[in-house]
């Protein structure tokens, strides 16, 4: 079976443009991933905080969940996560898909995640590197497939339904966050996502498995890098 990584960035650095967040400038201070294969074996997990991002007070002070630094600091301390500069982490990432032979990353609203690793790793470089993917690799999206099967699934239409996870379009339609659809298919209507990179890769997994599962015929793949 061929190995997937699955991906998942915390950022800091969103700009408010028209009165709304404008996210394009999105800057990485954490990074987790794992690598699994289609029938669900993991094979690695890494979770690493990018210093030169999470030391600058100035960049942290727009991070939306700035309010976890003192939980990042215990997770480092702790040796949960790993502080280390982004070349760092960029080598180690391609040492994984290398050495695992990763035919295709996956994350939800994977082009987020694409988008901001970008940015970080032109911002650092002084743009002597520009892309933090390996060339001509497969990028998946859970969200786009999200959307093509729970929108089949009459159980999780009721379910939104019955417990308004309903968008504000003039014509509503069901909500595909992650952490909607992991209390979905785990039953637990308590589940708060953690909003941290590793964990947040552990549910969107799960959200990947169960489309894989039930695919007939969806699209995968986003775009190649």
């Amino acid at each position: 079976m061929k190995k997937i990584l699955g991906i998942d960035t915390e950022t800091t650095n969103g700009l408010i443009v028209d009165e709304k967040l404008d996210l394009s400038q999105s800057l990485v201070y954490d990074i987790g991933w794992q690598i699994l294969d289609t029938s669900g074996k993991i094979f690695k997990k890494r979770s690493y905080v990018a210093a030169e991002i999470f030391l600058d007070k100035d960049l942290m002070s727009l991070a939306l969940f700035k309010d976890k630094i003192p939980q990042y600091w215990e997770d480092i301390k702790n040796g949960k996560r790993i502080l280390a500069t982004f070349s760092r982490i960029h080598r180690k990432f391609k040492e994984d898909c290398k050495k695992y032979k990763v035919k295709a990353i996956f994350a939800h609203n994977a082009f987020f995640d694409y988008r901001a690793l970008n940015n970080t790793l032109r911002f650092i470089s002084g743009s002597k590197y520009r892309y933090f993917y390996p060339y001509k690799i497969e990028l998946w999206d859970t969200l786009i497939m999200a959307r093509q099967i729970f929108n089949r699934n009459e159980d999780y239409c009721e379910y939104c339904l019955k417990n308004n996870y309903l968008t504000n379009h003039k014509h509503p339609q069901n909500r595909m966050t992650a952490e909607i659809l992991y209390r979905f298919l785990k039953g637990d209507e308590n589940f708060l996502e953690s909003h941290t990179g590793l964990e947040d890769v552990e549910i969107e997994t799960e959200i990947l498995l169960y489309c894989l599962k039930n695919d007939h015929g969806i699209r995968k793949t986003l775009f190649k890098n």
